[in-house]
């Protein structure tokens, strides 16, 4: 049964609400010249480890974020998050809705319905603040082990493309992906007769099928449907039967609820914001807190042995990494510690991960497990055996971070949780990437990305028309694997500047938040939105062209202006006229030479890139992408001693 509300995360220590008991950036100032919303994303998660915030009106040109360290003479490091790689034919990628159309987030998040759509959030924006502060926390361990690293850059657009990187791999397999058509309406999300939007989950088929012939469906339909929910993780669709939704369509929520405890189905009602804002863990003292839980152990560690010395572009080499983790979330946590310079090594069954065998496939392995666990080491071991336990200690026992995305429960059953391995390893950094963490008590539903989406609020953020509208492509499950690293990387600073390890805890949950800060907060300030939200017409796009689609960066009053000048639109018009009108002409012309005048215009204006396995030829992605066994994304910081 899907829990109603949250038992509450114990509230943040110190004097800042947001700041955790472990506070890495303790004495650092960081001071910053304005803030958009992937700075704001920096800024905020810098504040929460520790760093004092300041603003910058010295009118320096580099609009880069700058920390000092107390006492320091002169500026510690400098952060500039660009939108793209400077250069002309990156010139009109200004804003997060052109980086989602040139970067391929469009089309990935509008798979369900066939069209490339905006996801109705600034979703790269928000990873590329997060990697900044990957970024800034790496330099900075790497300056406290010897290394000097001066400055840290890095791209929406770089961050951007490594939030699709599944999808960019599957899209250039060996082998063709095969994205079925999607019917949208059939669910998932589903609907009761009662009007109650809800989200369901299994990981195995037996709870499956037995809630669904619990609601009398159709055998054939119940197996014909399970690989497509299954599926649309990877595939960003999820071609249901028709009868399923009219199965659950024909009952309250509540008896949908009480099937779902009987047959072990997840079910999670899709909640408002409203809702998430009033629970316990959403807010400390009006604001939102960190993502992420640092507890230092009580116990002093050991001076540390000799390490491989950090390089400027490899600021966390030396450092070894023992991941135990499956799917989406703890694999790319760990891909971003390797591309920081770290060894990662992933303890796997005796038959491998399963996920090595999804098509589409290149050689002998599938293109997705590539994309997020490439340059990894494995130890092959079965955790439900003593000598398969025991190796993984030995393993732990001269490493710097343990991560692990098991269910609840399952770290103290095989005898590795945090208690047991701090024993043995002092110095260690103890990561667990959960659902949940501990907001929905000891007996949750599944933890997973869309289930995190129902009941964040973040699935009704993201409404069309009233309709809850989930998105498919996996945001949370990206953002939570962005997310984990952040806070064992700013563990690892904690570690160096302090001498104990500590346990990190990051949930899916709290990843959500990371694209909430605003709604979640605006409760205490009403008037935060700013002039760029206050009911301008959706003019986006994309817009179909005589030979493509583009897209349009208008989302402010003044920006449909200047858009209705450049078309001799009469701004005037209805909501709907304008966009007929706009829709009229765009048609008339070539993605080529709207984007040359309206960008004159001042209407920045983006082609919007259909073609994944095409993004490697593009100017946007010309330093994010490398072309392998398959597409892979490049490490997406700059780091100059």
């Amino acid at each position: 049964m899907a829990a109603t509300a949250p038992s509450g995360v114990a509230a943040p220590q110190g004097g800042n609400p947001l700041a955790h008991a472990a506070a890495p950036l303790a004495g650092f100032t960081v001071a910053y010249p304005e803030r958009l919303p992937a700075s704001d994303v920096l800024l905020r998660h810098l504040s929460s480890l520790g760093a004092v915030l300041t603003r910058d009106d010295s009118g320096r040109p580099d609009q880069a974020v700058r920390l000092t360290a107390l006492g320091a003479s002169g500026p510690v490091l400098d952060c500039r998050i660009d939108w793209s790689e400077p250069g002309p034919d990156t010139a009109s990628i200004t804003d997060e809705t052109a980086v989602q159309a040139a970067a391929g987030l469009m089309s990935v998040h509008g798979r369900r319905t066939g069209i490339p759509t905006r996801i109705p959030v600034d979703y790269a924006s928000a990873c590329s603040g997060v990697v900044a502060v990957q970024g800034v926390l790496a330099a900075l361990i790497a300056r406290e082990r010897g290394t000097a690293v001066s400055r840290v850059g890095t791209t929406v657009t770089h961050a951007g493309l490594l939030a699709i990187s599944q999808y960019l791999a599957a899209a250039s397999a060996e082998d063709d992906e095969i994205v079925p058509k999607d019917t949208p309406e059939n669910g998932p999300p589903f609907r009761s007769r009662d009007g109650v939007w809800f989200e369901i989950e299994a990981l195995d088929q037996r709870p499956w099928q037995a809630f669904w012939a619990e609601l009398g469906v159709a055998e054939q339909d119940v197996r014909r449907g399970y690989q497509p929910f299954v599926m649309r993780y990877p595939k960003a669709v999820s071609p249901l039967p028709a009868s399923l939704a009219a199965a659950v369509a024909e009952r309250d929520f509540a008896d949908l609820d009480d099937i779902a405890a009987r047959t072990g189905m997840s079910v999670c009602r899709i909640r408002t914001v409203d809702e998430r804002r009033a629970d316990r863990d959403a807010l400390v003292d009006g604001r939102v807190p960190g993502p992420w839980r640092l507890t230092p152990s009580d116990d002093p560690a050991p001076d540390a042995p000799a390490a491989v010395p950090p390089t400027p572009d490899q600021p966390l080499r030396g450092i070894t990494v023992v991941e135990a983790g499956r799917r989406i979330q703890a694999p790319m946590a760990t891909l971003v510690l390797r591309l920081l310079g770290a060894r990662v090594v992933r303890i796997e069954p005796h038959d491998g991960d399963p996920l090595r065998g999804m098509p589409p496939m290149v050689g002998d392995c599938s293109a997705r497990f590539i994309a997020l666990n490439r340059g990894k080491e494995v130890l092959w071991a079965d955790l439900k055996s003593a000598d398969g336990r025991a190796a993984v200690v030995e393993l732990v026992r001269n490493a710097d971070v343990f991560l692990h995305n098991w269910a609840p429960g399952k770290a103290a059953a095989f005898g590795l949780d945090s208690d047991q391995l701090l024993k043995v390893n002092p110095r260690l950094v103890y990561g667990y990437s959960s659902g949940w963490g501990d907001a929905l008590g000891d007996n949750p539903p599944l933890g997973t990305d869309f289930m995190a989406q129902a009941y964040s609020g973040l699935a009704r953020q993201m409404s069309v028309d009233g309709t809850p509208r989930p998105s498919l492509m996996t945001l949370i499950d990206v953002l939570g694997g962005l997310v984990a690293p952040e806070g064992l990387v700013a563990g690892l600073l904690w570690r160096e500047r302090n001498g104990r390890g500590l346990r990190v805890d990051t949930s899916l949950l709290s990843a959500s938040t990371v694209l909430q800060y605003d709604v979640l907060e605006r409760a205490r300030n009403r008037h935060a939105p700013g002039c760029g939200n206050t009911g301008a017409p959706e003019l986006d796009g994309p817009w179909a062209t005589s030979d493509g689609l583009l897209a349009l960066s208008a989302r402010s009053h003044t920006a449909a202006g200047r858009l209705c000048r450049a078309l001799g639109l009469d701004t005037a018009l209805t909501e709907e006229d304008l966009g007929s009108a706009v829709a009229d002409l765009l048609a008339g012309g070539t993605t080529a030479e709207w984007v040359a005048g309206l960008t004159a215009a001042g209407v920045p204006a983006t082609p919007v890139a259909t073609d994944l396995a095409a993004l490697p030829d593009a100017p946007v992605a010309r330093r994010a992408l490398a072309r392998r066994e398959c597409t892979l994304v490049t490490a997406p910081w700059r780091f100059d001693a």
